[in-house]
């Protein structure tokens, strides 16, 4: 069976092109959060997510935020609650 991590993964590389992008499963972290919630606490629910990509060039931090969680919309109509993220250029992240 495929994780989130990879669906995630395989959504955010087709839409975005990155150059280097990073996910960290943070769910362990927020199991008792998420349980409060009544969401069973099955993991794969928070997630720290690094990209970068010439994707978000011109686009404010609001946007390109916008464009991942628009991006990864099936994952969070299966349970992802929640994502930490770092998002820049590469020209941001000093490899342009």
């Amino acid at each position: 069976m495929e994780t989130r991590e990879s669906r995630m993964r395989k959504l955010l590389e087709a839409a975005l092109s990155p150059c280097e992008i990073a996910i960290t499963d943070q769910s362990g972290r927020h199991a008792r959060h998420v349980a409060k919630m009544g969401i069973e606490a099955e993991g794969e629910t928070h997630y720290r997510l690094k990209i970068v990509s010439p994707a978000f060039a011109g686009l404010s931090r609001v946007e390109r935020a916008r464009r991942v969680h628009e991006v990864l919309a099936p994952e969070f109509a299966t349970g992802l609650h929640a994502l930490a993220l770092e998002l820049k250029t590469p020209e941001e992240a000093g490899q342009g």
